[in-house]
């Protein structure tokens, strides 16, 4: 039987407790039985394996090979050339994996530091760590619970939940037991560690600490959900595979060959050295992650925050947003929304805390009359919160949200709190409690009278009233006028707003005796006052374009379905076919009749850490690359899990940021959006530069391939080939990096999840590229070998060509399909920077003498020149030629042009 549907006594017993506490002694034992009450890492690595952990990718040990035949063959240049850039990746790996890690400090953070403990019948402070089960805690107003506990006492006990269920509103808790399985949002004689007590006091057991609270388990949720590899990674990790398996294959058999052929092993060595590097892309990981950087800092500007680099791209392939209610698509500021006062229905105009907004009664602004002066009063004077404003202007709210909520409504109404509580001071009240259902105040009236102010249930505080406000007098509250505020309140229940009931009487006797006889009696009831979470209202635009984009969003809520239902159709979210679904619910899905159903699915409600975990898995299994949003504890499990997790910069707690891959600092649902055009217009950028990176790798091979198999001379050494493929190449695939997106980026739909990054054009640009690189280099390799006789001359003749094909490539990359001249060759600045740096730079290797050496180039006159331009101008023109017959032979692509 769970503790939560257990008597008090039957707790305490079980737990070998008693309301007098635990002795010292039997505290030190439990403690050394059951360890410290504190979060533990699992499974952690420390950072040395972390580094180690990076040079497992292929690349990378394909690299790791190159530095080891260069060795051995006596060419220590190139060992340390290749051995820094393994190094430099490795660090860039090591870093974003690091980083990842820390998840758990944050939830470490929101741990309770000290606790107030009953220990041999005194009460006594200990160190949160050493609480232990069976251990008698005290709580009051502000404290952080320290371990999961069974209330036992409570003197009107208020538990702020909100980051850890996702529900808005305070908890009011309760010591009788309840039915076992109930959810946890809704366990109400149980306090959890890491939550907040935001009025009154209370008193419970402890029966779970450390790892075993609900707190623990979401640090193992958190730490045992795997990192989805973003699309943008696999696919660049599939492509290294390919081209590393590819290349071994030519070696051996490009080696084999030779030998057969007599050739001197070592020869063959320096052969195979230069293949296998000339299939690596070792610029593309610095490319990749130069790309996105720049969209990192492009979206920093419009205030969203990247954690991970590959987030911007993921975004742009997301086909669904699985969001947070509560301070993601809603305000997580009560908001009183609807009021019913004297017979007629006011609409309360404005969102949150800030106090602006107008009374609307049959659309037209509502006269700020007796009736609402009477009712801020009321809703002013029976309320212990305050409304604070900030040292930038904004409002805030100490104490309750719904009281919170009350005092903006008066503000609204003209009537400040402060001025009506000097007016009235209070002189006695009877507090809230769950039993009771209501609270009421007792005030001195400036005219030395007593003002008696009541709220609460509406159909309880009808109970003590005996007739209602109606044009500014007291009438007679028959049954009919009872049955009205009833019917009335059940339609603004039935709206998911939450409804309170107000009440007064004023006495003559200020020396009334406080009991509940004297005045919760003969009270005049005043109004129906509905309060709301309130949607954002930037969220409502945010999602249709996500909708146009092709992206569906969905709801996932710890809060009451009725609630949810009522925020998802007032944003749009939820349409007339959709689904909602219930944690309890979901647990009685099997998993294949989750998976027939999710699609459907438009908001799921009352929902625990571990039911969102299992609604964003099934959700990548079907297909999907899934994104979550979320603000709380109760999010990290998913948002470490989804294939990008989004947190709330304003709201959001520690852990949810660290869990997160990308921080809104605006708590903006609208900048995700941002992202996705961001992400998207980073994806077609990466298909260029993977076009220009790849057909320069392809070339290389063929020119070394060709010319071992018909027993020429190696025509580009180790060095050289580096140099081209992380410099001169790098700087142009930056500057493709950050090219214009195309306007209808945002109405195409998301990329299929296994879309090959080679389409037809990028094929086309690889293959006819590396051709044209092959068939240009070569021969002019073999004239100038044969006109000088020099093979120095021959390979800076042939260094020097690649260079300058891959330049006239550049501007082929700009499009898949388009002629370079209809997209503008001008148009990008930064790639006319880097086409000009990079041939500078290729100048600076060929005429400055000491690069000459590190190299082993020479110079070149102008008619090497005129013959290197006029070869390599070829990669234009046949780019041209080949866009021109993809665009008379290809359909157009339903998601919009490529180019």
């Amino acid at each position: 039987m769970p503790w939560h549907a257990r008597s008090v006594e039957q707790t305490l017993e079980e737990l070998g407790s008693g309301r007098d506490g635990l002795s010292t002694v039997e505290a030190l034992r439990r403690l050394d039985e059951f360890g410290p009450n504190e979060l533990r890492k699992e499974g952690d690595k420390s950072p040395l394996l972390i580094f180690l952990h990076q040079f497992k990718e292929f690349l990378m040990v394909l690299l790791l090979i190159a530095t080891g035949i260069s060795v051995i063959v006596g060419e220590f240049l190139d060992a340390a050339v290749i051995m820094f850039i393994v190094v430099v990746s490795a660090f860039l790996g090591f870093v974003q994996e690091f980083r990842a890690s820390r998840a758990l400090d944050a939830l470490k953070r929101m741990s309770a530091p000290v606790a107030s403990v009953v220990r041999d019948g005194e009460e006594q402070k200990v160190p949160a760590r050493e609480v232990v089960p069976g251990d008698i805690v005290l709580l009051a107003t502000g404290d952080r619970a320290p371990a999961d506990g069974r209330l036992i006492e409570e003197y009107n006990l208020k538990v702020d939940q909100s980051a850890f269920t996702g529900e808005s509103e305070a908890v009011e808790k309760d010591v009788r037991e309840i039915p076992a399985e109930t959810p946890l949002a809704d366990m109400t004689n149980v306090v959890f560690a890491g939550t907040t007590v935001i009025y009154g006091r209370g008193v419970a057991v402890t029966f779970a600490t450390g790892m075993r609270t609900e707190f623990g388990k979401i640090a193992h949720l958190v730490q045992a959900a795997e990192d989805e590899h973003t699309p943008l990674e696999s696919r660049m990790g599939e492509i290294g595979r390919k081209l590393g398996l590819g290349s071994l294959a030519i070696v051996v058999l490009v080696v084999g060959l030779g030998l057969l052929r007599g050739e001197h092993l070592l020869a063959m060595f320096l052969w195979g050295l230069s293949l296998a590097v000339a299939a690596v892309p070792e610029a593309l990981p610095a490319v990749v992650t130069g790309a996105l950087t720049i969209g990192v800092q492009r979206m920093a500007r419009r205030h969203a925050i990247i954690r991970k680099l590959p987030a911007v791209e993921t975004l742009g392939s997301t086909t669904i947003i699985c969001s947070d209610k509560t301070g993601t698509l809603t305000k997580n500021e009560m908001t009183v929304r609807r009021i019913w006062m004297g017979e007629q229905v006011i609409s309360v105009t404005g969102v949150g805390y800030e106090p602006i907004g107008e009374f609307r009664l049959n659309d037209q602004s509502a006269v700020k009359d007796g009736g609402l002066a009477l009712l801020s009063r009321i809703a002013v004077l029976c309320n212990d919160a305050h409304l604070l404003r900030d040292e930038k202007g904004r409002h805030h709210v100490v104490g309750d949200p719904t009281e919170g909520a009350l005092l903006v409504m008066a503000a609204k109404a003209g009537h400040e709190p402060e001025p009506a509580r000097i007016d009235y001071p209070r002189t006695g009240e009877i507090p809230f409690s769950s039993a009771r259902k209501r609270m009421t105040t007792v005030h001195r009236t400036p005219a030395d009278s007593v003002l008696v102010c009541m709220k609460g249930a509406p159909e309880v505080v009808l109970q003590h009233c005996t007739h209602y406000w109606l044009g500014g007098q007291a009438l007679f509250l028959s049954d009919e006028v009872r049955r009205r505020i009833l019917a009335e309140n059940e339609d603004m229940a039935s709206r998911a707003l939450r409804v309170l009931g107000f009440a007064y009487r004023e006495l003559p006797s200020p020396h009334l005796e406080l009991t509940e006889e004297n005045v919760e009696r003969r009270l005049t009831f005043v109004a129906l006052v509905g309060k709301v979470d309130p949607p954002r209202e930037e969220a409502r635009a945010a999602l249709l374009r996500a909708e146009d984009a092709g992206i569906r969003s969905v709801m996932i809520t710890g809060d009451h379905k009725l609630t949810a239902v009522a925020v998802a159709r007032e944003l749009g979210l939820l349409k007339e076919d959709d689904l909602t679904l219930t944690g309890t619910e979901l647990d009685g899905l099997r998993d294949e009749e989750f998976i027939k159903q999710v699609g459907d699915i438009a908001v799921y409600a009352r929902v625990s850490p571990e039911h969102k975990l299992r609604i964003v898995q099934t959700l990548q299994h079907t297909g999907h690359v899934a994104a979550m949003t979320g603000d709380g504890i109760n999010d990290a499990p998913a948002l470490r899990s989804a294939a990008i997790g989004v947190a709330m910069g304003i709201t959001g707690t520690d852990v949810t940021k660290e869990a997160a891959d990308m921080v809104l600092a605006d708590d903006n649902f609208a900048t995700i959006v941002a992202a996705v055009e961001e992400g998207r217009a980073i994806y077609d950028n990466v298909k260029k530069y993977l076009a220009y990176l790849l057909s320069s790798n392809v070339g290389e091979i063929l020119i070394v391939l060709v010319a071992g198999l018909v027993g020429l001379p190696l025509p580009l050494l180790t060095t050289q080939i580096l140099w081209v493929n992380l410099v001169t190449d790098g700087l142009p695939a930056l500057a493709l990096g950050i090219d214009p997106p195309d306007p209808d980026i945002m109405r195409r739909p998301p990329r299929p999840a296994g879309e090959s990054v080679f389409t037809p054009g990028v094929t086309m640009l690889i293959g006819l590229v590396a051709l044209l690189m092959a068939a240009g280099t070569l021969p002019v390799f073999v004239w100038k070998l044969q006109a000088t006789g020099d093979v120095v001359e021959a390979r800076t003749m042939a260094f020097t060509l690649l260079v300058m094909f891959e330049m006239f490539n550049a501007f082929n990359c700009r499009s898949e399909k388009h002629s370079i001249f209809a997209v503008g060759p001008f148009r990008n600045r930064w790639l006319l920077l880097a086409v000009v740096s990079s041939i500078l730079l290729q100048m600076a290797v060929l005429y400055i003498p000491f690069l000459q050496d590190i190299f082993r180039v020479t110079a070149l006159g102008p008619d090497d020149w005129l013959v290197l331009i006029l070869v390599s101008s070829t990669a234009l023109i046949g780019g041209e030629i080949g866009k021109r017959v993809l665009r008379s032979t290809l359909v157009p692509s339903p998601t919009g042009k490529n180019g």
